[in-house]
């Protein structure tokens, strides 16, 4: 076997202290959001093991149709050909199966792809289909995370006691796996675990923390594209506005849009779920007012505030000491420094700047 070596997960992320966990790997809330609820025949792909230099890591996932069509990507498009070859075995067969991909020597004769990539990536096929074990996980991890929980996956690519495949926590697995699983989970970090039950078992421990939440104060028009970028991301938005006419579902779709002021904001949006939040109103009042609850609450550790330095600190002035409580925290003019003219360059710039906080970056 090529890839033997202990892999750490790179899908979720601790920025520093005290701060929620992340996870900015989403390709399971794009396999859950887009995979067609009424198609049975499809198989789950799932990135088990890499070393040196691949486009995608551990716990990275696609899902390829009977059809031959596919949801997400482990490469940049070097793999999938011959990935949709192996997974239509899988569907002709019923039984899940890894394979190897090795592109680190010069030559790359055995898959003929000349991808190049200098690393080798190990993926597990396993039927998806409604019913199946693969199905189940996925749909169990999905409601976990949405509601902003921490869980973990566990796939089985090597054994010849358990069948390959992805468990969840309400599966039942031996005690060994359990364990390492809750140790994942304490941890917060993914890790590749073998164990002998009896005989040699080799599998992939994914610690998952809910996809970024993003709350969005101010449903003005340039608020729209902050929204659409997030969303993306697949990240979960909460848009929150005092004017009727703005807090429309409609305008902000897959986002949880509520009506509200900055008063009410710690009633109606949870903000320690939350991991950023931009201010961005364009009205004084209700600025001052929303930064003044996100000061009071501590949370989220990102906050960002739209417009210029002088606006920044005006609102300071109108917070008094409150304003104390976003120390550390407040970032204002938000966004990158893109030269960004466009309210969707501004939304690029702003949700750049979240995910490489996000990031640690």
């Amino acid at each position: 076997m090529i890839l033997g070596e202990a892999v750490r997960a790179a899908e979720s992320v601790r920025p520093g202290g005290h701060r929620r966990l992340a996870r900015l790997d989403t390709s399971l809330e794009l396999l859950l959001e887009r995979a067609p609820a009424d198609l049975s025949a499809r198989v789950l792909a799932t990135v088990v093991a890499t070393a040196g230099s691949t486009y995608r890591k551990p716990g990275a996932r696609m899902m390829i149709m009977a059809d031959g069509s596919y949801l997400g990507l482990l490469s940049g498009g070097c793999l999938e050909a011959d990935l949709k070859l192996h997974a239509q075995s899988v569907l002709d067969s019923g039984v899940a199966r890894a394979v190897e991909y090795d592109m680190r020597g010069p030559d790359d004769v055995l898959f003929g792809i000349g991808a190049g990539c200098e690393g080798a990536m190990r993926v597990m096929l396993e039927p998806a289909g409604v019913g199946t074990l693969a199905a189940a996980a996925l749909a169990a991890a999905g409601r976990a995370t949405r509601a902003g929980l921490e869980t973990w996956l566990l796939t089985v690519h090597e054994s010849a006691d358990l069948a390959l495949g992805t468990y969840c926590a309400d599966d039942e697995l031996p005690a060994v796996a359990i364990r390492a699983a809750q140790q994942a989970l304490a941890e917060g970090a993914s890790r590749a675990f073998e164990f002998n039950a009896p005989g040699r078992t080799r599998c992939y421990i994914q610690f998952l923390a809910p996809a970024p939440h993003l709350l969005i104060c101010g449903a003005g028009q340039d608020a729209q594209p902050v929204a659409a970028a997030a969303r993306a991301l697949r990240w979960r938005v909460s848009v929150v506005d005092h004017r009727p006419a703005f807090a429309l579902a409609a305008r902000f779709p897959g986002s949880h849009v509520l009506l509200a002021d900055g008063s009410a904001l710690r009633s109606v949006v949870a903000l320690e779920s939350c991991h950023a939040a931009v201010v961005m109103s364009h009205h004084l009042a209700s600025d001052a007012a929303y930064l003044r609850a996100l000061a009071d609450a501590g949370a989220p550790d990102y906050v960002g505030l739209l417009g210029p330095s002088s606006r920044r600190e005006r609102l300071a002035e109108e917070l008094g000491a409150a304003a104390g409580g976003l120390h550390g925290r407040l970032r204002g003019p938000v966004g990158m420094d893109l030269g960004a003219v466009t309210p969707e360059g501004i939304a690029l710039a702003i949700v750049s700047q979240i995910h490489a906080w996000l990031a640690g970056r």
